[in-house]
């Protein structure tokens, strides 16, 4: 049987608590708090939550289960827990490529999400000194146009970010991961909440609960399913190497299936209480809720403007978007340096400064693609849109169905069965036949959508 890779002493999760809080933090990151709530008011409300729920449950939850089984399986990060599933199972040592895949476009998205959650601490830095006080539209939309032309000012935040995320690492899985979730996640829900009980007071509310509750079948066709299908693919956070990783650090003891969906249902329901924390505002004020990325930093300052308690409102809600994208942050850069500890025998603290290290300096090229280089172009697209063209629509899906591929026909049914323990034979025999048969399909409609887009 083949044992781990590297020679140091593998870490572990403390407890199961600490990989939900780990993972679920993961999971939550900026795109799914303002999206997901936007996408199901227009696309049927309920309704789409529910097509939503079926898609994450048919679709998500089985790749996160195989990303988690070959992880603790493997116990050597992302690409090698694929060579080590690979050699056991007597495959091509090729299937590390799949792991490869996974962490390029771990990569990519976090040189570019860096510079948005820089600019989410710059807000939150704005909200604390001036409450946006007197804010309207005109200013809104200046002050952001200001931040993204400002090269030194987003590169400054971006580095507070990633260096926030570096010294959490370089303590390690334990006293860095574990420390950090268990104070973030706990704050991030205790703020949801908080906001959520401070808007059923302030207006808007029950425009929000119509926006996100009122189920509108009508809405649902073919469009709409896609759309719910490739987000719960995205927000789950499939094919990103991290929930490998992540599964690498679990207890054999830990049962894998119930903690994927406790993630997927923890994920959404972080959604749609965002959702009642956003929109009540957005419809409070006038505003449009269809407002995309913009409504965080144009639309939004201007509400936090109008309302009473608005200082209060901005503070808070800025806080609680920069803890979703520090432990999203975390656990992105946590898959890196997992493979220089596993596969190259870089002791915690170097691969930490040299990942650290690379993810700043690619991180200037993407500030840098606001500003100085924002007509250079790659593949006839401005260079953080083909970053994130390669990374979204490429990667991911390419990763995810590779992974679903792998664990379905080549990882054998016994060792399938004993990594996850079920008590179910009916339970393992479904999961094994939508990762091998429904969940291939429905990647390979999301990659082929993508690409075509």
């Amino acid at each position: 049987m083949v044992g781990p890779i590297s020679t140091h002493e593998h870490a572990h999760w403390s407890s199961r608590m600490s990989f939900l809080m780990a993972s679920v933090g993961f999971a939550v990151g900026l795109g799914n708090i303002w999206r997901f709530p936007y996408v199901t008011g227009e696309n049927g409300g309920a309704a789409f939550v529910l097509v939503y729920l079926c898609c994450a449950f048919g679709v998500g939850v089985p790749i996160v289960i195989a990303e988690i089984m070959i992880g603790r399986r493997g116990q050597a990060g992302t690409a090698g827990s694929m060579k080590v599933v690979a050699a056991q199972e007597g495959r091509s040592p090729l299937w590390i490529g799949v792991g490869y895949v996974n962490q390029l476009a771990a990569f990519l998205i976090q040189a570019v999400y860096a510079v948005i959650v820089g600019w989410v601490l710059w807000y939150l830095f704005k909200a604390v000194t001036t409450g946006f006080v007197g804010v309207d539209a005109t200013f809104a939309d200046a002050e952001f146009a200001r931040v993204t032309s400002d090269t030194i000012g987003m590169l400054l935040w971006t580095v507070v970010g990633i260096l926030i995320c570096g010294g959490v690492l370089y303590a390690g899985v334990k006293d860095g991961i574990e420390r950090a979730v268990n104070v973030l996640m706990p704050t991030l829900f205790g703020l949801l909440l908080l906001l959520v009980g401070f808007n059923v007071f302030a207006g808007g509310f029950e425009e929000a609960l119509v926006w996100l509750f009122k189920a509108d079948f009508s809405k649902i066709n073919a469009q709409v399913f896609l759309a719910a299908l490739g987000q719960a693919f995205f927000s789950v956070g499939v094919g990103m190497a991290a929930m490998m990783a992540y599964g690498s650090y679990l207890p054999k003891e830990t049962r894998i299936a119930s903690s994927a969906i406790i993630i997927v249902i923890a994920d959404t329901l972080v959604a749609i209480l965002a959702g009642l924390v956003i929109f009540p505002a957005v419809f409070n004020n006038g505003l449009d809720p269809a407002a995309g990325p913009g409504l965080i930093f144009q639309t939004l300052p201007v509400a936090f403007a109008q309302m009473p308690g608005g200082y209060f409102f901005a503070c808070l809600f800025f806080l609680l978007l920069s803890v979703a994208g520090i432990t999203s942050m975390v656990a992105l850069l946590e898959a890196l340096v997992s493979w220089l500890e596993e596969l190259h025998g870089f002791p915690r603290h170097r691969a930490t400064v040299v990942i650290i290290g690379a993810n700043i300096l690619f991180s200037l090229l993407s500030v840098l693609g606001y500003t100085v280089l924002a007509d250079w172009q790659l593949f006839g697209l401005p260079i953080n849109t083909a970053a994130d063209y390669v990374s979204n629509q490429i990667l991911l899906p390419l990763g995810g169905l590779l992974i679903a591929i792998f664990a379905g026909w080549f990882v054998t049914r016994k060792s399938s069965r004993d990594e996850l323990a079920l008590n179910s034979n009916f339970a393992f025999e479904l999961w094994r036949f939508l990762i091998r048969w429904p969940v291939p399909a429905a990647v390979l409609v999301i990659f082929v959508m993508g690409v075509s887009d």
